[in-house]
C-alpha cells in the first residue's frame, strides 16, 4: 500500500515538475517554424498554455480513475490513456519553449483539482467513470478544433501538434465506449463544459 503510495505521489511529481517525455516524435518537427509576430507568438504561447494545463489535468483525472477502479480492463485503458497524454504534455511543452511561453504557474492546482475529481469519478463505478472520461475527450476533441482554427495559418507546427492531439483525444473516447461507458446526464455535460471554460480562460494568462 505505501509502495503503491510512493509511486503515485512520484508520478504526480514528475507530470507537474519535470519535463515530459514522448516515445513519438513531435507532430510538424520538420516543417520550417514559422516567421511569427511578438503578438502572434504570445496567442500561440496562451493557446499551447491551455493544452498543456489540459494535459496536466488530463495525467490526474486518469490518475484517480485507475486508482479507483476495480475492472483491470478499465484500469489498463486509463493507463495507456494517461500514456498518451504524456506525449502531448511532452509535445505542447516543447512548443511552449519554442515560441517563448511558459507553463502555467497554476498546474499544482490544476493537478489537485483534476485528480480529486478523477477519485470522485470512479468512485461512482466503471461505467460512469468511462462516461465522464469519453465526455472529457469530446470535449477536448472540441476545443482542440476551435485551436486548429485560431493559431495564425502560417503556423504549421502548432497545427500539426493539435491535429495529432485532436486524433487521439477521438480515439481515447471510442475505447472509453467500447469498454462501456455511460452516458453522463445533459446537467453534467454542462458544468463540465462551464469548469473547462472558466480554466482555459484562466490558462491562457496565468
Amino acid at each position: 500500500m505505501i509502495d503503491s503510495l510512493i509511486i503515485e505521489f512520484d508520478r504526480a511529481l514528475r507530470t507537474v515538475f519535470a519535463p515530459a517525455r514522448s516515445s513519438r516524435p513531435t507532430p510538424g518537427a520538420g516543417q520550417e517554424d514559422a516567421a511569427l509576430s511578438d503578438a502572434e507568438r504570445a496567442h500561440v504561447a496562451g493557446l499551447m498554455r491551455v493544452n498543456h494545463v489540459g494535459e496536466i489535468c488530463a495525467q490526474a483525472l486518469y490518475q484517480g480513475q485507475a486508482l479507483t477502479s476495480h475492472d483491470p480492463a478499465v484500469t489498463d485503458a486509463l493507463r495507456q490513456a494517461a500514456h498518451e497524454e504524456t506525449e502531448h504534455l511532452a509535445w505542447t511543452e516543447q512548443r511552449l519553449q519554442d515560441v517563448g511561453g511558459r507553463k502555467s504557474l497554476l498546474n499544482p492546482l490544476w493537478y489537485a483539482g483534476a485528480l480529486s475529481i478523477g477519485v470522485l469519478a470512479g468512485r461512482f463505478g466503471d461505467r460512469w467513470s468511462l462516461g465522464f472520461l469519453a465526455e472529457t475527450e469530446r470535449q477536448v476533441e472540441a476545443h482542440l478544433a476551435s485551436h486548429i482554427d485560431r493559431v495564425p495559418p502560417s503556423d504549421t507546427r502548432s497545427q500539426a501538434i493539435l491535429e495529432q492531439m485532436k486524433r487521439d483525444e477521438a480515439s481515447h473516447a471510442e475505447t472509453a465506449l467500447a469498454l462501456g461507458a455511460a452516458e453522463l446526464p445533459a446537467p453534467v455535460r454542462g458544468a463540465m463544459k462551464l469548469a473547462s471554460g472558466v480554466m482555459t480562460r484562466l490558462a491562457y494568462r496565468i
